[in-house]
């Protein structure tokens, strides 16, 4: 690998996508170009054979069946579907969320909430204890009780990697007769996904964060042991079961269904190599820049994403940072890409209680099992020179 080389480690944000993944894609622009609706032809009934097909990988993926995948543009969509969905029949009830969501979450019940919704908006444990990030169950079993309609917590953090306890949470939740949303975008592909083992009643998946295509994703609405109903936010042809409307993008379901696929059947070596590339990483920063410190959970917790860090770098300004890392070839993030055009600071670093320069001064890194050890070896010199060159500027 040469000196300028670029290493992307940010991960969180998006990812390659798997060459298996767009070989599986490609004949379904050129070659099978049916449109999935179309049944009075066989080039229609093999784009809906090929989704079909991708329905049952996804579903497979997760611990889902077929009928309970409804097919998005992207976890955004899902999210919006879920929780518009789920509180418009019911909008009496509050909803229920962690100060530490996506703000694909975070905007949505916003949105409700200036249209009359009730929303709580749950705490999490501080930057000193021993879980930062977490959740008090005990607090939230006492606000989810005071009338709820629906409870959404991501399964794990985009920016410090907390994994929550949803099978305890769904406990709490179905015990005072709520929904449960549980935002995945994070953990399919670096955690095992079960959503009726935990006990979901509603699941967020997007493609692009486990090498699959951008544009497509997926909602899981309960229907074995009890049946979750929702109301649809799209209208139009009708398609997915009436939740969703509008012609299916057979390649990059086809792309989903693949990349769902292969991050199921690689989970386990894929978590062991990012979990062993991020602990050298982080031991390499130690002993190159003085003072860096972890955000979140210890890396040996058993509650962090395998592929996730986020640290303080204290007297370097996050943005200087990133702009000298981007200009020496390393692509990184100071939190969610969905909100990085905002210059208001991290809302999950300041939920753990970090000061804004302490949160200014914070970056995340996000790896995956593309990631090798020769980028993660360069991109600590090249952040280790970068630091030195701030500090002595």
């Amino acid at each position: 690998m040469s000196d300028n080389t670029p290493v992307y480690l940010d991960n969180h944000s998006t990812t390659r996508v798997d060459p298996d993944v767009l070989e599986s894609m490609i004949p379904w622009f050129t070659d099978h170009y049916g449109n999935a609706g179309s049944g009075t032809h066989v080039m229609g009934t093999a784009a809906r054979d090929a989704v079909e097909l991708a329905r049952q990988r996804v579903a497979d993926a997760v611990g889902a069946t077929t009928r309970e995948i409804i097919f998005t543009s992207g976890a955004t969509e899902s999210v919006n579907l879920a929780i518009a969905g789920a509180v418009s029949r019911q909008p009496s009830g509050q909803c229920v969320v962690a100060e530490t969501e996506h703000v694909a979450v975070l905007d949505v019940v916003d949105q409700l909430e200036r249209q009359g919704l009730s929303v709580r908006r749950v705490p999490v444990t501080a930057k000193d204890t021993e879980a930062p990030g977490a959740l008090d169950l005990d607090l939230l079993d006492e606000i989810v009780g005071s009338g709820t309609t629906l409870v959404s917590i991501m399964f794990a953090n985009n920016e410090i990697g907390t994994v929550h306890p949803i099978s305890a949470i769904a406990d709490i939740v179905h015990s005072h007769g709520a929904l449960l949303h549980v935002d995945c975008a994070q953990a399919i592909g670096n955690c095992l996904i079960d959503v009726t083992e935990m006990g979901a009643d509603l699941a967020s998946f997007s493609a692009h964060k486990c090498h699959g295509p951008k544009g497509v994703g997926a909602l899981y609405v309960r229907r074995q042991q009890r049946i979750v109903r929702i109301n649809p936010q799209v209208f139009g042809g009708g398609q997915e079961r009436g939740l969703r409307s509008g012609t299916l993008n057979v390649p990059g379901l086809v792309g989903m269904g693949r990349a769902c696929e292969l991050a199921s059947k690689r989970l386990d070596v894929s978590a062991k190599h990012m979990t062993t590339l991020r602990g050298k990483f982080w031991n390499l920063l130690v002993d190159a820049i003085p003072g860096i410190r972890l955000n979140g959970p210890p890396l040996d917790s058993g509650v962090r994403l395998p592929n996730n860090l986020n640290v303080l770098i204290p007297g370097i300004d996050g943005s200087t940072l990133l702009a000298e890392l981007s200009r020496i070839g390393i692509a990184a993030s100071a939190g969610s890409a969905c909100s990085s055009e905002q210059p208001k600071p991290s809302h999950v670093l300041v939920a753990l209680g970090l000061s804004e320069e302490e949160v200014r001064q914070s970056i995340r890194f996000g790896l995956s099992r593309m990631t090798t050890l020769t980028e993660i070896q360069l991109a600590s010199e090249r952040l280790q020179a970068a630091v030195q060159s701030l500090r002595i500027a």
